[in-house]
């Protein structure tokens, strides 16, 4: 099905709110327009969870911009943004797409939400999402399946499903989704948009609803390169509410044009490019490299060895953190309460309700890798296989390569209902993890079409180098053109 005509850029939109030639109330009346044609909304591709157009109108017709980064002032001014479920909003529900946390609204805002509206941005709704973010494919969703808007008998990726959906279906040039293992970039390749991983740490994670501490981050969706870079500008940067993130200048990735590709030393990691790979995959990345030669750059073969441990070693740490985190959610302090026989029979009653399977499956395998006389044998070990998977990307990147290139998926969006096998989930994410694990940035674009269906293209780079993973970002984007949407 062809999506909705592709909305103007987030650039675009500001230029206009800002010299009189749009108003941010008419802005985000196009977008809701927009979402209309392209049947957002439950009864179609189920990617817009909560809304309430009535008072987003009187936000928008209020809009008043704060510079409280001593930044662009406005840079966002008027844009509409769409936010993935697990982020907190003041005045629409965050429910994490589950059923115990129906109907809940929180009492704060991420500080991601703070600084977007602070620049000018206007949040249209919650997005639909994989339950607590355990998916690949936005079908784990207590409120329904999320269809892919180029081809609604397809996933549109997960677990940040309904983020990436909407964008690609034109009603918003940005979203905002979350990340453990790839939650951002795979559905960003299956939907044919960009989609940013910045480094851990990068971005406050203040308002983001746990999954995994040590993996999770909030990341940016954009129809192009330079709407994503204006979005991570404008959250990126350290916050006094999130003690993990890093006193480190925040650069002007929308200066980072990519004009300048002499030099750049692009690595390919043969890890990621297998025999089994799709050779229609293949073709596609091997066309990007050649465009990254033409423009200066020298390709160079490299290896990251331990590549091929980063999903067991995922799903190791990241249930075993959930299953930490997720014991707040009990039917005592807030969200769905399910009375039982005592306290501990409210707590099963409770969760047994209020938790999908997947979430169930995730929380039983981290308390058993977690529980004494398995801990060392499973949860160390794991640990130890992480900072090795760390080392190989501080092996390549300190040996002169800039910047990583690698195909964001193995393959292209799958048909819904076809990876009943939670191993076969679970293997969607094989290319994405290991960013994850070893906390640097990592962008997904598109670079071309299989069968019609998009292929998204990995960047990665080094620990808060965004501005370079950016630059060769905007250089391939424009040497591509159309092509990558083809």
């Amino acid at each position: 099905m062809t999506p909705a005509p592709s909305p103007p850029t987030a650039r675009a939109i500001a230029h206009d709110v800002l010299s009189g030639a749009l108003s941010a109330e008419d802005a985000a009346r196009d977008a809701f327009a927009r979402g209309d044609a392209a049947q957002v909304g439950p009864d179609g591709l189920n990617a817009l969870l909560w809304t309430d157009r009535k008072r987003v109108l009187e936000e928008a017709r209020e809009l008043k911009v704060e510079d409280e980064k001593g930044g662009d002032p406005g840079l966002l001014s008027g844009v509409p943004i769409a936010v993935k479920d697990n982020i907190a909003t003041l005045s629409l529900p965050t429910s994490c797409g589950s059923r115990i946390l129906e109907g809940y609204v929180s009492p704060f805002e991420a500080t991601a939400i703070t600084r977007l509206r602070n620049a000018g941005a206007v949040v249209i709704g919650k997005t639909n999402m994989d339950e607590f973010a355990m998916g690949s494919s936005t079908e784990n969703s207590a409120y329904g399946v999320t269809k892919n808007p180029l081809c609604r008998t397809r996933v549109p990726g997960g677990s940040s499903g309904g983020s990436a959906a909407l964008v690609a279906a034109g009603m918003v040039p940005i979203a905002l989704g979350s990340e453990t293992g790839g939650s951002v970039r795979q559905p960003a390749a299956f939907c044919g948009v960009v989609g940013v991983k910045p480094t851990y740490g990068r971005v406050s994670r203040y308002g983001l609803v746990a999954f995994a501490s040590s993996l999770d981050q909030i990341g940016v969706f954009g129809r192009t390169v330079d709407d994503a870079a204006m979005a991570l500008q404008t959250i990126a940067g350290r916050d006094p509410m999130d003690a993990t993130t890093a006193p480190v200048p925040v650069l002007r990735y929308t200066d980072a044009d990519g004009s300048m590709m002499a030099g750049v030393v692009i690595g390919k990691p043969k890890e990621y490019f297998p025999e089994s790979l799709d050779p229609r995959i293949r073709e596609k990345c091997d066309r990007a490299l050649a465009l990254f030669k033409s423009l200066g750059a020298e390709i160079r073969d490299v290896s990251l060895p331990h590549t091929d441990l980063a999903i067991p070693v995922y799903y190791i740490l990241a249930p075993a953190e959930a299953s930490s985190n997720l014991a707040r959610f009990d039917g005592v302090r807030y969200g769905v309460r399910v009375p039982g026989d005592g306290l501990h029979g409210t707590y099963e009653a409770t969760r047994s309700r209020g938790f999908g399977p997947e979430v169930t499956r995730r929380i039983i395998l981290g308390t058993y890798v977690l529980s004494a006389g398995y801990y060392d044998a499973y949860y160390k070990k794991a640990q130890e296989v992480r900072t090795l998977i760390a080392d190989d990307f501080r092996e390549v990147f300190t040996s002169g390569v800039h910047v990583l290139f690698t195909p964001t998926t193995p393959t292209p969006a799958f048909e819904i209902g076809a990876k009943s096998d939670p191993l076969e989930m679970y293997l969607s994410d094989i290319f994405t993890a290991t960013a994850n694990l070893a906390g640097v940035p990592a962008l997904s674009m598109p670079i071309g079409r299989v069968d019609g269906l998009p292929v998204g293209g990995q960047l990665i780079a080094s620990h808060f180098e965004e501005a370079r993973m950016f630059g060769a970002a905007y250089a391939l984007e424009k040497a591509l053109g159309e092509e990558a949407h083809r």
